[in-house]
């Protein structure tokens, strides 16, 4: 919509879809804005999941606390994702913060940043260990290669964290990562 482009937010939900590994995935868009809060009810009420995208730089803010509440309500589970982190003032970590105190989430990180802001190069995945670098004009070529150096300390502590936060919740995902790791020689 023109009025979405010009004020630089989602008005009305969209939906479209995509396959994944033999699976149709039906994806909503939904506004994050407080004046269309309806919209989000609407789309909660058929959804079996939800990806809570968050801003790197403005973290959990009221809007968040009440699509919290709206996926409470509906027994939604989220998973929450950041975006910006190419944007001056970046945090995905303060943003973790926030969502342990102000939302009550056992949040833990399952990647962690290359760089911020300007130097925000990709990311560094904790479940396989890997770097994925955003190349391309728009960043749209994911290119995967070992963890820079100067991550790796971080990114075997954060990867402990996440491990001991799944092994609370699932038996099962903390055999994978245990297999992950005897396959991979970690």
């Amino acid at each position: 919509m023109d009025l979405e482009k010009e004020r630089g937010i989602t008005i009305q939900s969209a939906a479209t879809h995509c396959e994944w590994k033999g699976h149709t995935v039906n994806i909503i868009d939904t506004p994050g804005h407080v004046d269309f809060t309806i919209e989000v009810e609407r789309a909660l009420r058929v959804l079996d999941g939800s990806v809570l995208v968050l801003c790197a730089v403005g973290g959990v803010q009221s809007q968040s606390i009440t699509v919290d509440r709206q996926m409470n309500r509906y027994k939604v589970q989220g998973l929450p994702s950041f975006n910006k982190c190419d944007r001056s003032g970046a945090s995905p970590y303060r943003v973790v913060d926030q969502l342990r105190q102000r939302l009550n989430h056992n949040a833990v990180l399952m990647e962690i940043p290359i760089g911020l802001e300007a130097e925000f190069k990709g990311v560094v995945d904790l479940v396989s260990m890997q770097a994925v670098y955003f190349e391309g004009p728009y960043g749209e070529t994911l290119v995967t290669g070992e963890i820079p150096f100067h991550l790796l300390a971080e990114a075997k502590a954060r990867r402990e964290e996440f491990s001991t936060a799944v092994s609370m919740f699932s038996d099962e995902l903390m055999e994978a990562i245990f297999e992950d790791q005897v396959t991979e020689g970690n």
